[in-house]
């Protein structure tokens, strides 16, 4: 009996990123499985959101997965007009690599 591995595709078309607002969660499923890479984030203030944590599971990660998580944050704070403070290291450093103007002026320094 062959065993299952797991291969994922990580290019662009194959990641898809949910929006939980119930729960306040960004979400990518992993290969239609149990596995889920999550970013969340709180409401800390009518207009002020932390985003407080990624978390990619341990076989999956080093593959670019959190980067998805962390641009559909940073676009849905853009896009409803939210401060954010950004507790999550993951996070820092997605802005710290990717300098969007839009993303600073939006963010807590």
């Amino acid at each position: 009996m062959a065993q299952a591995t797991n291969v994922f595709d990580t290019s662009s078309s194959q990641i898809q990123v949910e929006h939980d607002k119930k729960r306040r969660q960004f979400i990518i499923r992993l290969n239609g499985s149990q596995d889920r890479a999550v970013l969340l984030y709180e409401y800390v203030g009518k207009k002020t959101v932390d985003l407080q944590h990624t978390e990619v599971p341990d076989a999956y990660r080093g593959r670019g997965i959190a980067k998805h998580l962390a641009k559909a944050a940073m676009d849905f704070v853009v896009e409803e007009d939210l401060k954010a403070h950004l507790t999550c290291w993951y996070i820092q450093k997605y802005v710290k690599e990717n300098p969007q103007p839009q993303y600073f002026e939006h963010i807590y320094q």
